[in-house]
């Protein structure tokens, strides 16, 4: 059955093989289990709901993708939507969960319209590279300042805005020898690196006094506070056109680079270059993100993450159901869960900022005209607070740049439209 499934022989691996990938792939991203949870509580979202709804979202995104697209690729909850998803939509822009979920929903049933219809090339090829790689490392900085603000090492301040915190506090120190843990050990490709540094911090936490000692394994909580709560009507409010696209615009390329990336270091690219099945790869995690809405959770994803267990051997999307597993055996584990402090989920934020940010590598600064608008998009989602907006600063400094240095030419018809929707949300729905 497994060999007519996931055709091993012709991948050239066995059960065996695509098992212990499917655990490496796991052990490296399971820290969403612990972190999900915590950042979408603060908008007043059942903590233990959300760790059901994370388990089942990322279960189901990552067997979609093993059964109908056969890769070797894992999805979960994002790191920067969830983000997004508390400290913008819900904490600062004042819409509740529930119409943030219905906003997820419909970015993914959009996401999944354009997969069907094969807009999604269109749209990528539009949108210049330098600009995704400084949207990414934008969405790095917005993660970092979050993970400084949740550890308290940078606090608000009324003359400077921000400010460094009370260094001598237990939550602040242990946050930074996390953050010291996990990129030691993800230098020295230890698998599971982050998991174990979120596993130090709690662990020393409960040890110093700082946090009781919790349960470890019980049944799962109750989903009913989140299954099915999305307000779908709320999130065609005209204010939130904006919020849909940054999570569909994120989720686009962020998938994109995803499986592009994974599939050839797995070398499963044809000989034109190209990934066979992507349309059945996008159809997964478009179909995730509006099954994880439903449940109780931000936009699902493909995780970079799954290049651990293509390292290991995995080549087919057996490995993608043994995540799938693993994560509803983790439902059981919702004790634990619930017991990490905000300040040991905090270096794993950090960690994730760093890697994205290497994003920056691929600019081109001697040329200001890309160097200036990649800058301002960048800085304008931690200082915003708001992914939408660094997108939308993003796309109108390119324009405008381009446009008075005299190299207008280089600007497609999806720059202009899209500049101009931007000054118009910023104007007028800011």
């Amino acid at each position: 059955m497994l060999e007519r499934l996931f055709q091993l022989k012709a991948h050239n691996t066995t059960v065996r093989t695509e098992v212990l990938a499917g655990i490496t792939t796991f052990l490296t991203m399971a820290y969403i289990l612990f972190v999900n949870p915590n950042m979408l509580a603060a908008t007043g979202m059942d903590h233990g709901a959300v760790f059901v709804a994370t388990c089942l979202a990322a279960a189901i995104g990552s067997l979609v993708m093993g059964l109908l697209a056969n890769y070797p690729i894992a999805l979960a909850p994002g790191m920067g939507l969830n983000a997004f998803f508390t400290y913008t939509v819900v904490m600062t822009m004042g819409y509740s969960w529930q119409t943030a979920l219905g906003a997820v929903f419909l970015s993914g049933a959009i996401f999944f319209l354009l997969s069907i219809f094969k807009i999604r090339e269109w749209i990528i090829n539009s949108i210049p590279l330098a600009l995704r790689a400084g949207i990414a490392a934008g969405i790095g900085l917005f993660l970092a300042i979050i993970a400084l603000k949740n550890a308290g090492i940078v606090v608000d301040h009324p003359a400077t805005l921000v400010g460094l915190g009370d260094m001598s506090n237990g939550g602040a120190l242990l946050a930074c020898l996390g953050f010291f843990v996990i990129a030691a050990l993800a230098y020295r490709k230890v698998t599971g690196a982050v998991m174990i540094g979120i596993l130090l911090v709690t662990a020393l936490s409960i040890i110093l006094g700082l946090s009781e000692l919790p349960g470890v394994v019980s049944m799962p909580p109750s989903l009913m506070p989140t299954l099915l709560q999305l307000d779908i009507a709320g999130a065609l409010d005209i204010g939130l056109v904006s919020v849909i696209f940054a999570f569909l615009f994120v989720d686009l390329f962020d998938t994109s680079g995803t499986l592009v990336g994974v599939a050839q270091k797995a070398d499963l690219l044809d000989k034109d270059g190209k990934m066979p099945r992507l349309g059945r790869a996008l159809l997964a995690d478009s179909t995730a993100t509006m099954a994880g809405a439903a449940l109780g959770t931000s936009t699902t994803t493909s995780y970079i993450e799954s290049a651990a267990g293509i390292s290991a051997g995995g080549r087919t999307g057996l490995t993608a159901c043994v995540v799938a597993a693993l994560f509803l055996l983790s439902l059981f584990f919702a004790p634990l869960a619930g017991s990490v402090p905000a300040y040991a989920t905090a270096p794993a934020l950090l960690f994730v900022a760093v890697l994205m940010m290497s994003s920056l590598a691929q600019i081109d600064w001697d040329d200001l005209t890309v160097a200036a608008p990649v800058v301002i998009a960048a800085l304008a989602m931690p200082l915003t607070f708001s992914i939408a907006n660094g997108i939308a600063f993003g796309f109108i400094a390119w324009t405008g740049i381009k446009l008075l240095s005299g190299r207008a030419r280089e600007l497609n018809a999806a720059m202009w439209v899209l500049s101009a929707l931007f000054i118009v949300k910023l104007a007028y729905f800011a």
